[in-house]
């Protein structure tokens, strides 16, 4: 009994012993109050969150209307010319949904906008951003308080704006207050312990200047008590010290980062630096007034298009009209009047991807409403609101004519991608200018004076006569005695490491930046040069183009009134027709593509050269200061002035700047030619033709259209000749009664889309008054449209077309001499 007692107590002991060795804890610990609703458990490190943001949304955002689509044409036309589309386009900016770079055709940014940053886009921010751009590297001062020596490279690259740079000149204040104690026995004969306290308080102001040198005054009060009984210490009159200081101290390079010139580079350059954000604010102004122009030509384009759609589908049913009268009485066939309605079908749906744009290969991907949904995201507009854009300003038929060397002076002078490079420059040979003083050695001379006043207390003292080391003398009172001062001289001299092999290869990685900068700017003038050419050129071809596919409307007019004519009298089969009428309609929108062609091309020739804004009446300043800023403007200004000049003094660094940027009548100036742009007289569009029979090539603008969407949308005369029956009737059945009736869309069936037909008849003939071309008397037409840009005159002109004579043949070049456009206001 007492052995198997022994036994399970030895078998206890060691299993204690191996609980004790290994350890013992439950794998989930037990807690008082526990609640079952696990609220702070989270089983993933990461997962999709939204962030804790307040925004407040846009009204254009919230309260945007459905989009306008073939079934929804619930809108109120909103008639605008270019200078109203401009001038809301800049009131509405604060990003620029635009692309930098000038070139003739850019994406529209608006899809990529939403995935892009706010860094990557131009903004009314970025110049306000570039100027309160700070350096990464402190302001810094030594122990004594003292600003450190000009921070040299670290400073020639400067990429902050003028405040940060001038931020290296500032004053800095620094203090310090140390308490340390000492308690150890000393090492002699006589065991002696060693009690001591020191206490030190220093505050100091240092001052860089832009020569290089830096001042700094300093006062300190130090403060040393021994604890050691007076028959121990017998070297010590008292047994606490106080000693206050006062220092002036000059510290200014000799070699390295000496004078005004290497120290204000980095304040020119920061100064630079704002001059490219300012130059790149202009392109982005300019590129966003020059999207806003073409795409206000696009949408123009694009109701022309729907004007040709809808006079080839009003042209296609009187055809079809006529082929059933024809079939009625018993002279047509089932083929023409299928071939008509084919026909029919093919403007139809020619109307609905002009009206609201296709992806199908060979329609128009944006059609009116996606042309005017995208000039509404350069407006910084809604994409709906229940109004459609109307553009109401034509486009200008003037001819213009370029003197070859101003327009060079000119791009060479105003154009801001030109300019920038200047500036990047006129910065590389700074940052040149900065490299090459690292390699001088850096010698520093430094200049100190201090007064000091010891004493046995720091206030001021009991008796005057009483002087240190008596007992109750005072260390203030000893420094305003001025009876103990002291100076020191230092001069420090650091060459370059043997050979400067540093300091040289950084003299010619910038001497490298400095040629690479040159070539690429000498690159880019001669690529802008040629980028003008090509503009100049395309100038002159689309306004032959227009030329051309006039007088191609013309002959096409005449083609189908012809054979219309024809194939009522029988004469002619319907095929020929419906294709006349085709070639018609393709002409049609062929002019009106190549006159907005010719005016985004005279719009682009001023952009290229860099006059784009100032004929829009654009320019840019900045916003207005505080008014304490303007105070202190004038204080130093009636300072400066009061203040003698230096004859022979020089400014360093030397010139960056020119002065502010003038007009392009001075760039003009620049060129041994003179002679602005020029205009031809107001019958620049007349060809070389006997004058016995005028067409008008304007159609009616598109602001006399219609007032309403159903005004645009629906034309009532469909039938011009009572003895036609209308398109729903069919015809008498004893007419022809081996014939296969078969009904054509009556005009009640027809798709909505934007209507620009004839009172009178829909085929688009002699007798239509608003369609494309129509005969009349010859006269004048005054149409005095002023361009956005003030650069293009629509003055009284003949807008006539004289009918090509085929036997003859027509010069194109006779036109009269140009002459001079009317100069830019100042």
């Amino acid at each position: 009994m007492n052995r198997s007692l022994l036994r399970i107590t030895a078998h206890l002991q060691l299993g204690i012993m191996f609980l004790v060795a290994t350890g013992c804890a439950p794998t989930q610990p037990f807690f008082f109050n526990e609640s079952p609703d696990l609220q702070y458990y989270l089983n993933s490190a990461t997962q999709i969150e939204y962030p804790d943001v307040e925004l407040d949304s846009l009204a254009e955002t919230t309260e945007a209307e459905p989009p306008l689509t073939i079934g929804n044409h619930d809108y109120q036309f909103w008639d605008l010319t270019v200078e109203e589309c401009v001038s809301i386009a800049l009131q509405n900016a604060k990003f620029f949904v635009t692309t930098s770079g000038n070139a003739e055709f850019r994406q529209n940014v608006a899809a990529q906008f939403t995935s892009a940053t706010a860094d990557q886009l131009g903004s009314i921010y970025d110049i306000a951003i570039t100027q309160s751009t700070t350096q990464s590297v402190p302001l810094t001062v030594d122990g004594n308080g003292n600003r450190v020596l000009p921070r040299a490279v670290l400073r020639a690259n400067q990429i902050g704006g003028v405040e940060d740079a001038l931020s290296e000149f500032d004053a800095q204040a620094s203090a310090f207050f140390n308490v340390s104690t000492t308690d150890r026995q000393q090492n002699t004969t006589v065991p002696v312990p060693l009690q001591t306290i020191t206490t030190t308080q220093q505050s100091a102001i240092s001052k860089r200047f832009a020569t290089g040198g830096v001042a700094t005054l300093r006062q300190q009060v130090l403060y040393d008590r021994s604890e050691s009984p007076p028959a121990q210490n017998t070297l010590r009159n008292l047994n606490s010290v106080w000693t206050a200081v006062l220092e002036a101290q000059v510290q200014h390079p000799l070699m390295r980062n000496r004078g005004t010139l290497v120290n204000r580079i980095p304040v020119v350059l920061a100064s630079l630096n704002e001059d490219v954000a300012i130059t790149d604010f202009e392109i982005q102004v300019r590129n966003l007034v020059r999207d806003v122009e073409v795409a206000y030509w696009n949408l123009y384009v694009a109701y022309r298009n729907v004007s040709s759609a809808v006079i080839g589908r009003n042209s296609a049913i009187t055809t079809a009209r006529t082929a059933r009268l024809n079939i009625a009485n018993g002279t047509g066939t089932k083929q023409e009047l299928a071939q008509a309605e084919e026909q029919y079908y093919n403007f139809r749906a020619r109307l609905s991807s002009a009206l609201a744009g296709s992806n199908v290969l060979g329609d128009d991907r944006q059609g009116v409403y996606g042309s005017e949904r995208a000039l509404r995201d350069l407006m910084g507009l809604s994409a709906t609101d229940g109004r459609l854009v109307r553009p109401i300003q034509e486009p200008s038929l003037a001819r213009m004519e370029y003197d070859w060397d101003e327009c060079i002076a000119q791009l060479l002078y105003l154009s801001p991608e030109l300019r920038r490079g200047r500036v990047v420059i006129k910065q590389r040979e700074l940052e040149q200018i900065s490299a090459k003083n690292q390699l001088l050695p850096e010698v520093n001379l430094s200049l100190l004076y201090r007064w000091v006043g010891v004493g046995d207390t720091l206030g001021p003292p009991a008796r005057r006569d009483v002087s240190f080391p008596s007992p109750g003398s005072s260390a203030l009172g000893e420094l305003t005695g001025g009876n103990y001062q002291e100076g020191a001289v230092r001069l420090e001299i650091t060459p370059p490491a043997i050979g400067g092999r540093r300091e040289r290869t950084r003299i010619r990685g910038s001497q490298l930046r400095l040629h690479q900068s040159r070539a690429f700017m000498q690159d880019a003038e001669r690529l802008m040069v040629s980028q003008l050419s090509d503009a100049i050129a395309k100038v002159a071809t689309h306004y032959q183009l227009v030329q051309t596919h006039a007088m191609r409307w013309q002959a096409a007019e005449q083609e189908v009134e012809a054979r219309l004519a024809e194939f009522k009298g029988g004469r002619s089969p319907v095929n020929v027709v419906l294709q006349s009428q085709q070639r018609r309609a393709d002409a049609q929108i062929s002019y009106y593509r190549a006159l907005g062609e010719y005016n985004k091309s005279v719009n682009y020739v001023d952009y290229l050269k860099g006059s784009m804004l100032a004929n829009n009446n654009i320019t840019l300043s900045e916003g207005p200061w505080n008014k304490k800023a303007y105070w202190d403007a004038l204080e130093r200004a009636r300072e400066r002035s009061a203040g003698k000049q230096w004859k022979d003094g020089v400014s360093r660094p030397s010139v960056v700047r020119q002065g502010p940027l003038l007009n392009d009548q001075h760039a003009a100036g620049m060129s041994h030619e003179s002679g602005m742009h020029n205009q031809l007289p107001t019958d620049s569009v007349i060809l070389e033709a006997p004058r016995n029979e005028m067409f008008d090539v304007g159609e009616v603008p598109l602001g006399e259209m219609g007032a309403s969407q159903s005004e645009m949308l629906n034309d009532p005369s469909l039938n011009p000749n009572p003895s036609v029956p209308p398109l729903q009737s069919n015809p008498p059945a004893q007419s022809n009664p081996n014939v296969e009736q078969v009904p054509l869309p009556s005009a009640d069936q027809l798709p909505d889309g934007p209507s620009i037909l004839s009172p009178n008849g829909g085929d688009g003939g002699p007798t239509s008054s608003r369609g494309a071309i129509q005969t009349a008397p010859e006269q004048q037409i005054a149409s005095p449209v002023q361009h956005a840009s003030n650069r293009i005159h629509r003055v009284t002109t003949q807008s006539r077309v004289i009918p090509t004579v085929y036997e003859q043949s027509v010069e194109v070049g006779s036109a009269p001499v140009p002459v001079k456009r009317t100069p830019l206001p100042k």
